[in-house]
């Protein structure tokens, strides 16, 4: 049993979102199992304690009511949303407080990654804060397809420190921050 709580990442789970299954090709039969197994996927990883960033995307024209209960199966405690194009009901004063932060642009002190900052958005960006110092630029968004994205940014003469950790390029998993670093040997 682990001790040390752990950071982990995730995007676009666009739960809800019936046109998505055919337009990533996303290999469940329904809406309501893919929303049943990205969740139950999200609480195989994500121990209640650790930390959990969303970085977008989290349902797509739901309403809020129903968008509500599926942050509410999410075992994880500690939730923060940075906004991605489909998360405009969270900026209504009246939502209710289901995550613990919800931004549009954050960035981490390099302590929780090993000396690298993370600095995170929905959005992919050609340049980030800290881009020269090792910052590493976590994103959603582009629906990258299974890791080719993330391997093409490490395997460059000089990589590039950026990973899609959405759902789509990996596994239909959330990420953990130990899992980002290894994959760029750092």
């Amino acid at each position: 049993m682990r001790t040390e709580t752990m950071m982990w990442f995730t995007a676009d789970l666009h739960l809800g979102d019936t046109n998505i299954l055919h337009d990533m090709d996303r290999p469940f039969d329904s809406v309501e199992e893919m929303n049943r197994k990205v969740i139950d996927a999200i609480n195989e990883c994500v121990a209640v304690d650790d930390r959990l960033y969303i970085l977008g995307d989290f349902t797509y024209r739901l309403p809020l009511a129903e968008a509500v209960r599926l942050r509410e199966r999410i075992e994880c405690q500690n939730v923060t949303l940075i906004r991605g194009n489909h998360d405009g009901d969270w900026e209504d004063p009246d939502a209710p407080h289901i995550w613990d932060e919800v931004r549009d642009y954050l960035e981490v002190a390099p302590g929780y990654a090993k000396g690298h900052r993370l600095v995170m958005s929905h959005y992919p960006m050609l340049s980030w804060n800290g881009k020269a110092r090792g910052a590493i630029m976590l994103h959603g968004h582009i629906h990258s397809r299974g890791d080719r994205t993330n391997a093409r940014n490490r395997d460059r003469e000089r990589p590039v420190l950026r990973y899609d950790v959405g759902l789509d390029a990996n596994n239909y998993k959330p990420v953990s921050r130990d899992q980002i670093l290894g994959f760029f040997g750092l």
